[in-house]
């Protein structure tokens, strides 16, 4: 006998068809039997040795977060209620070009240093692998060989490849060093990665010409991935930036896929219909682009990121003793405040804008929650705590967020900080915010339409064979939430508070939330690229 039935269940099966009623039988980690109500009627219905009933809860396929810094709190937090209570089965994570693999000593410790606001400095995790097959083991082994929360799968970060290949210094890379990177890129992809990010407002990642990205992304399109760009400007020049990402990869012949497709601050208000003209003509032309987002005006950063690319060249050694000259800060706060640093993507700063979510320096901890008053004060944030801080940046626009979510390309993405006192509640809230606040309060999207968002369209994206769809053989990695009550709890003033009406999620066929609460299960394991 299967081992569960569930019963009654309002399926949306995350294909964009309408709702079905339906018993749904799982047995060894999959869906094994799909019984329609209709279908049912004067039969039989399906037995197993566990009953759930799902009456009044809509089944549908488990989410795919696919922005995500997960990358050291996978293997930090075996509980991990920030995602699986989301209803989150799979996470996407070696984002924005910086993460821990594949690295060497020393490029090891410059990137726990550079993106130690997202991730922490992660004191607490024996870096025991280098390379990307390596992490990937490690998430497999998870917690004393059990696994991981959730299942999660990886992306070549491209400013740690060119770390380890020519370092931090801004300029073009030789012909030697561009041979590296393709070859650490290669490597990736034939160990498991899905496919290359970049953070181009970063360092120094940021360093690489358009030809040297068009040459690793060719290597990514020869092994069936796709390339996900952070790309040069949300702000002043983001149209073109958009358009840069577009031309690049339709040369490389490689897919694309845009990380938290923005329009941000004020020079892009009310311009989303100009970057959705313009991914529609390349899709028209044959292009294979999508992009994801998360339902939040704020985004979430480092304070260092907000500072020039000259600042930051040679690491993070060289950039805090630029930040204790002062000649050379004033140089900086000049870029910063005057003339918009290519970090604050060319617009000059407001610091109203900027609030600090977290610090590890515990001194510093009354200066989490609060708006920066000038440069006086980020320049001693970041003197003090080493680099070390997280903000919140509120520049978004509402109406370019709900347009752009609505395109028929658009997955979800929280885009997801965990670290900080006080993260962006996007970690803890973006899938029952979509679900709850943007399909059923706000009508922006169908609940079909919403739940094909977030499942089956970034399962096409990961060329995920049994994944983000209900459907007989599939993975049984599954979600029961209630339609009329899903809503997140976090917010901005308490961003660590867990979503309603999700009472049930399974991943590989086992509960990680059963009955609103987490089990012990640990059922996640790394994802691996498919040739």
């Amino acid at each position: 006998m299967e081992e569960l039935v569930i019963r009654d269940a309002d399926v949306v099966d995350g294909s964009g068809a309408p709702a079905y009623r339906a018993d749904v039988v799982i047995d060894g980690g999959r869906i094994v039997s799909i019984v329609q109500e209709a279908a049912a009627a004067g039969c039989q219905r399906p037995k197993a040795r566990r009953e759930l009933d799902a009456e009044g809860l809509v089944l549908s396929p488990g989410f795919i977060d696919m922005h995500a810094h997960s990358d050291l709190a996978l293997l930090r937090d075996p509980d991990h209620s920030a995602k699986a209570a989301q209803g989150v089965t799979l996470e996407v994570i070696g984002q924005d070009g910086l993460s821990y693999a594949p690295v060497d000593d020393r490029t090891l410790a410059e990137v726990r240093r550079a993106i130690a606001g997202w991730n922490g400095y992660g004191d607490d995790i024996d870096f025991d692998w280098r390379s990307v097959g390596e992490y990937l083991d490690r998430l497999d082994h998870g917690f004393d060989g059990r696994g991981i929360a959730v299942n999660a799968a990886y992306l070549i970060p491209q400013g740690t490849v060119r770390m380890l290949a020519v370092g931090w210094e801004d300029r073009e890379a030789t012909p030697q060093e561009l041979d590296r990177m393709r070859q650490l890129v290669a490597e990736g992809m034939e160990q498991g990665a899905v496919g290359m990010s970049s953070g181009l407002t970063y360092t120094p990642g940021m360093y690489a010409k358009d030809a040297e990205l068009t040459e690793l992304c060719r290597v990514v399109a020869s092994y069936g991935g796709y390339y996900c760009p952070h790309h040069r400007s949300y702000g002043a020049g983001a149209l073109e930036a958009y358009e840069e990402m577009v031309e690049l990869t339709r040369e490389a012949g490689c897919s694309l896929h845009l990380a938290h497709a923005t329009m941000n601050f004020g020079v892009n208000e009310g311009r989303a219909p100009e970057l959705l003209a313009l991914l529609d003509e390349a899709l028209a032309t044959g292009a294979d682009i999508s992009l994801d987002t998360y339902p939040y005006t704020p985004g979430c950063t480092t304070l260092v990121a907000m500072l020039p690319s000259w600042a930051s060249e040679g690491g993070p050694e060289e950039i805090l003793k630029r930040l204790a000259d002062d000649d050379t800060a004033e140089r900086i706060r000049h870029h910063v405040e005057v003339i918009g640093s290519d970090g604050c993507h060319g617009v000059p700063m407001e610091w109203d804008t900027i609030e600090i979510a977290g610090v590890e320096n515990p001194a510093l901890a009354g200066y989490v929650g609060r708006r920066l008053d000038s440069w006086t004060t980020a320049r001693h944030l970041l003197l003090t705590d080493r680099l070390a801080p997280s903000i919140l940046q509120h520049v978004g626009h509402e109406e370019n967020v709900r347009q752009i979510m609505r395109h028929r390309v658009h997955t979800g993405g929280s885009d997801g900080i965990l670290q900080g006192a006080k993260p962006h509640p996007r970690a803890y809230g973006t899938f029952p915010e979509y679900l709850g606040r943007y399909t059923r309060e706000l009508g922006v999207l169908s609940l079909e339409e919403c739940v094909a968002h977030l499942t089956s369209r970034p399962a096409a994206r990961l060329r995920l064979p049994d994944r983000g769809l209900i459907k007989e053989g599939y993975k049984a990695d599954v979600v029961l939430f209630n339609p009329q009550t899903v809503a997140a709890g976090s917010t901005f003033e308490n961003p660590r508070t867990l979503p309603q009406g999700i009472p049930h999620v399974l991943i590989n066929g086992r509960f990680v939330i059963e009955d609103g609460h987490r089990t012990t299960e640990l059922p996640g394991r790394s994802i691996r690229g498919t040739r």
